[in-house]
């Protein structure tokens, strides 16, 4: 979390509560954010990813249910602020805490086959293996280009493709059963679940207002 504008406290599950300009949070951490009026960038990694592996190792040596330790973590990411845009306040502040390089792009053509033609798949169930039959690969291969390019392994990558298209459904008016059939939840109760376990947060409080960053 980066602090663009106002006043924002953060306080830990020990009750411990400052006012933050960043924050790096670690995966389960109990937490709540305060701040009426205030602007924020939050940056939310998978802990599956190689970026999420990268930043949970800056608590290396520390208590990770601390406050303090968040604050620490995030010190060199402060400065990110200032950045012009909210994808460059990100940017920089993945950047600040030395996992920019872990950031990777797609540039093998057969995982960029494969993620054009999941696009058409989401409302239904999605292997691995069918996948890469469609792309003329093994099942094997697939997965770790997956790994390689993208840093998210191939069941991780499906899970954010099917909360993404969620999130645009409901932006685009639909009910949060119907963007959760279409996005291949089985339900609007699994689409809760998995939502709050990556967010922390029932879909119904933010998905009208998330703005989907790439």
């Amino acid at each position: 979390m980066v602090v663009t504008d106002g006043r924002v406290e953060l306080q830990d599950g020990h009750g411990e509560r400052l006012a933050v300009r960043a924050a790096l949070i670690p995966t389960r951490a109990v937490h709540a954010v305060c701040g009426s009026g205030a602007t924020a960038v939050f940056i939310y990694c998978d802990p599956d990813a190689l970026f999420g592996r990268a930043l949970q190792d800056c608590f290396e040596g520390e208590r990770q249910d601390r406050l303090a330790a968040w604050i620490a973590a995030a010190r060199p990411a402060r400065e990110a602020a200032r950045a012009s845009s909210q994808h460059q306040v990100a940017k920089a502040a993945l950047r600040a805490v030395g996992v920019e390089t872990c950031l990777v792009g797609v540039g093998h053509p057969a995982v960029r086959r494969a993620i054009d033609r999941m696009q058409c798949l989401l409302g239904g169930p999605l292997r691995l293996q069918d996948m890469a039959e469609a792309v003329d690969l093994s099942p094997s291969r697939l997965g770790h280009l997956f790994a390689e390019e993208l840093g998210l392994s191939f069941p991780v990558y499906v899970r954010w493709a099917r909360l993404r298209r969620a999130m645009e459904l409901v932006r685009g008016g639909a009910t949060l059963t119907q963007a959760a059939h279409r996005a291949g939840f089985a339900d609007s109760s699994h689409l809760t679940r998995v939502f709050h376990e990556m967010f922390g947060l029932a879909p119904s409080e933010v998905l009208r207002f998330v703005r989907w960053s790439t």
